[in-house]
């Protein structure tokens, strides 16, 4: 299907920029019913939005051929987060030559912007804040005003700029035409279209049996000390030219970023607390391909836009399906293929497998990349680099030369030491991590109802799966006992956290004097014993016990009975005792 003629200087633009086939939004747009009517569009991130808006609002804007004057405003766009207006500044500067289109969005200098409203302008595209300052200051006239766009809608909302968009839409003429753009159509989206559109056309171009067809999700579970490791293991795995990494916070922004800068990667952080400058030097840097990994926060990163981006990493699990989506949205547009990878701790196999079927999405759950996998891969790449084409030229008589004085082996090393030179060194992570879609075959079994943690011996907890034979179970010890006042209520937390197991994968604990003696689940005991030969000297040390029975409980009485904490002669008096008065 190729483009409907829209306006000559318009379809001049799409041939230029090679789009001869709409994309559905673009189609659904331009159809007969919608034209010149209010529009309330639900499209996916990446599907060409804004040249829809751009195509729809033509007509309205130039009903006699072209556009009139510069003076107020005949449309107005208004988008959630800055990037996304300059972008979508830069996408309607092009399809409407010869415009003078207006941006006003925080970070910039409000005087120029205000100089160049005065000055008289075709369309306005900033963000909620901006746009409502220019509007207080009477720097920005509406009067004039055709045609209004909301980009993103449903973001804006949730970014907290309701008011200030209904503040907008007030000023605005009641003849005007209102195309509402949003990946979701929540309540408050319907609510809002309601009350400022009017007869609007429903327009859904989203298959929600397929959440993306251009999108490989992939859920890679790991130890909850390996994520950062992981994270390098991935992003060395697939060597894409463009990633994003996504993080919960603002600090593990900054402590990824770090790291990877350290270990070699050309990366970029994108957070709420840049600059405007800062970040606008962090996406150019991404766009010209001087960093290939940008780290950055949800907010951060919404709207942003990179044509060569194939990796979305989700360094932290999103906190519902509806960020999942749009964390990935950012790959796999227009047309280009992407992959979404989820780092899963495995101690939140779960979580992250409730948020995958939430979403609707197919993931693939598997372990990180190994050292040996990635260095195949090296290997797999080196052999297929285009570097490797015939030369020609002065190249070829330059290769004559160093052959004849030197060996063809210790030229190949030299090749394969300056290949790996720049790579950055992949880190080791367990790879015995049960996928979470994965049906275990160790049967997970509970501890009878009756059964209390109060009656078993001192110093032997269950783990709820104990085998009394040590069957399934493989034995460590740790360098703590009873002397260190060793304690099951912090020794299962140090367990899973330094060797990235759960508590359903820990089996019988019991406390000796000098050490404490304990079970991992044997499909659990390989990554469990990788894991801990990496501790840190400040951490207890950890060894393998053997496969045996656990050894006998060693449980020797006080002198005098037991005598539990703050016991004295006279009765248990905790806190100490306290003068008794009645009320009245």
């Amino acid at each position: 299907m190729t483009f409907p003629l829209v306006h000559p200087a318009l379809d001049a633009a799409l041939v230029a920029r090679s789009y001869f086939e709409p994309t559905a939004v673009q189609s659904a747009v331009l159809q007969p019913e919608a034209e010149g009517r209010d529009l309330l569009v639900s499209a996916r991130t990446g599907s060409g939005k804004t040249v829809a808006f751009g195509l729809a609002a033509a007509a309205t804007l130039m009903p006699d051929g072209a556009l009139p004057l510069p003076g107020a405003p005949i449309a107005l766009v208004i988008a959630p987060t800055r990037e996304l207006a300059l972008q979508v500044h830069a996408e309607l500067a092009w399809l409407y030559a010869g415009a003078w289109i207006a941006s006003c969005v925080g970070g910039m200098d409000i005087r120029r912007e205000a100089r160049a409203l005065f000055h008289g302008c075709h369309i306005v595209v900033g963000t909620p804040g901006r746009l409502g300052d220019h509007l207080r200051r009477e720097n920005l006239n509406l009067s004039a005003l055709k045609v209004v766009v909301l980009d993103e809608a449903d973001e804006m909302l949730d970014l907290g700029f309701q008011e200030e968009l209904e503040f907008l839409l007030q000023a605005t003429p009641a003849e005007r035409r209102t195309l509402m753009f949003s990946a979701t159509i929540p309540h408050d989206i319907v609510n809002l279209a309601r009350k400022y559109q009017r007869d609007a056309l429903r327009i859904d171009t989203i298959d929600r049996s397929v959440p993306h067809d251009d999108i490989e999700y992939r859920a890679m579970v790991v130890g909850g000390h390996e994520v950062e490791s992981a994270l390098i293991n991935i992003l060395r795995w697939y060597e894409a030219p463009g990633a994003l990494v996504f993080c919960a916070t603002r600090d593990a922004t900054r402590r990824l970023h770090l790291a990877l800068v350290q270990r070699g990667f050309s990366a970029v952080m994108l957070s709420g607390e840049l600059s405007q400058h800062e970040r606008t030097s962090a996406l150019d840097a991404l766009r010209s391909g001087r960093a290939r990994v940008g780290v950055c926060t949800d907010v951060a990163a919404r709207g942003i836009d990179l044509p060569s981006l194939d990796l979305v990493v989700h360094a932290d699990l999103p906190t519902n399906p509806e960020t999942l989506l749009h964390r990935s949205g950012r790959t796999g547009r227009a047309g280009r293929k992407g992959v979404s990878v989820l780092i899963v701790p495995h101690s939140k196999r779960r979580r992250g497998e409730q948020i995958t079927n939430a979403a609707r999405v197919r993931a693939t759950w598997s372990n990180a990349p190994s050292v040996e996998e990635i260095q195949g891969r090296d290997r797999e790449r080196l052999l297929t680099d285009p570097m490797l084409e015939v030369p020609e030229g002065q190249e070829r008589a330059d290769a004559e030369a160093l052959l004849a004085g030197h060996d063809a082996v210790t030229l190949a090393a030299a090749l394969l030491r300056l290949y790996r030179r720049g790579l950055p060194t992949p880190e080791f992570v367990g790879q015995n991590f049960l996928p979470a879609s994965a049906p275990s075959d160790v049967p997970r079994v509970r501890p009878e109802r009756n059964q209390s943690r109060f009656n078993e011996p001192p110093g032997e907890v269950s783990g709820g799966r104990a085998d009394e034979q040590g069957r399934d179970f493989v034995q460590f010890r740790i360098s703590v006992g009873r002397n260190n006042r060793a304690d099951p209520k912090w020794l299962i937390p140090l367990l899973c956290r330094v060797g990235g197991v759960t508590k359903q994968d820990i089996g019988s604990i019991r406390v000796f004097d000098t050490d404490t003696r304990f079970e991992i689940r044997r499909e659990m005991s390989e990554g469990f014993a990788a894991a801990i030969a990496e501790l840190p000297a400040n951490e207890p040390r950890i060894s393998h016990a053997g496969d045996g029975p656990m050894p006998a409980r060693q449980f020797r009485p006080k002198p005098g009975g037991f005598k539990p904490d703050g016991f004295k002669p006279g009765g248990f008096k905790p806190g100490g005792a306290r003068k008794f008065k009645p009320r009245d």
